[in-house]
């Protein structure tokens, strides 16, 4: 005969209660059901098991097939579905690029808009923004075009041009997905693609300035340097060449003597850098740039 069957009815309650509320107190019995929790709550969303399904369906996709998506919460059409899975993670779910605007207006420049995927984020967390986005591969400016007008987003300029230091004609290499840039010394590209001078547009208070333009951001941005007094918030992804002297010192020192504060990250980094280096479309490393003024 058991301990429990000799007690009376209010003693086993007791020992009960007394079980229940050192369950209660333990930190990782709560940790567990809390986690829990959690997880009952999303797998019993129906837009968490929604959005589950659609990202198994595009991680299952061979690249550069063209196909369209909900994920973001509107249509968005994708070339590329490893390219989009990236960005839609930083973007949409990890929220890198959120800034706090004194506006309910604010101005943006996208440079290297691809897709739009960055466009469309700041019109769902800034409706009333004003936005011009850069993109020069025919191809993907077709498909930003129609995710932003598609869409219905307005107020959002999209120029199809690469951002450089002049008005100008220049030769343009092109993966067909995420990247295309001014063609360098090895790349085969007979294709010519218009430029466009970014200063020009820094003659006005910019609340974010985002360049991802696959190299030129050096150049670029040392022919804002008079400028940058007008940006507020920025992000620069640097791009490092092999074979190449790195300018990226040169950058750092540029960005900060202009007020930034500077954060930084490596979106792809070497596994072993000191032994191997990851080289991928003659690019051996990146670094992503945040900058904000602080107050």
């Amino acid at each position: 005969m058991s301990d429990e069957t000799l007690l009376t009815m209010d003693e086993r309650q007791a020992r009960r209660g007394a079980l229940r509320e050192s369950v209660r107190r333990n930190p990782y019995t709560r940790v567990l059901m809390r986690g829990a929790h959690d997880l009952w709550s999303r797998v019993s969303n129906p837009e968490y098991r929604h959005e589950e399904s659609e990202l198994a369906r595009l991680r299952a996709m061979p690249p550069h097939v063209p196909t369209v998506t909900d994920l973001p919460g509107f249509p968005v059409e994708l070339v590329d579905a490893p390219s989009f899975l990236a960005m839609y993670l930083d973007i949409f779910r990890l929220e890198r690029y959120q800034f706090k605007s004194q506006s309910t207006r604010p101005f943006i420049l996208d440079g290297g808009a691809n897709i739009g995927l960055i466009t469309l984020y700041f019109k769902k967390l800034y409706p009333e923004s004003k936005i011009i986005a850069f993109e020069p591969d025919p191809r993907i400016f077709g498909v930003l075009e129609r995710n932003v007008h598609g869409n219905g987003f307005r107020d959002v300029d999209l120029v199809p041009r690469a951002l450089w230091v002049s008005r100008q004609k220049m030769r343009f290499t092109s993966e067909g997905s995420w990247w295309g840039r001014m063609s360098r010394s090895g790349d085969t590209s007979n294709e010519q693609v218009e430029t466009v001078r970014l200063r020009d547009y820094l003659d006005r208070p910019v609340d974010l300035l985002k360049l991802d333009i696959e190299g030129a951001e050096t150049e670029v941005l040392n022919d804002c340097a008079g400028a940058l007094g007008m940006v507020r918030n920025l992000f620069v992804e640097y791009h490092s060449f092999a074979g190449e002297p790195q300018k990226v010192g040169g950058l750092l020192q540029l960005l900060s003597g202009a007020g930034f504060r500077l954060y930084l990250a490596a979106p792809d980094p070497s596994r072993q850098p000191l032994i191997q280096r990851n080289v991928e479309c003659n690019l051996d490393g990146a670094l992503n740039i945040f900058g904000v003024r602080e107050p």
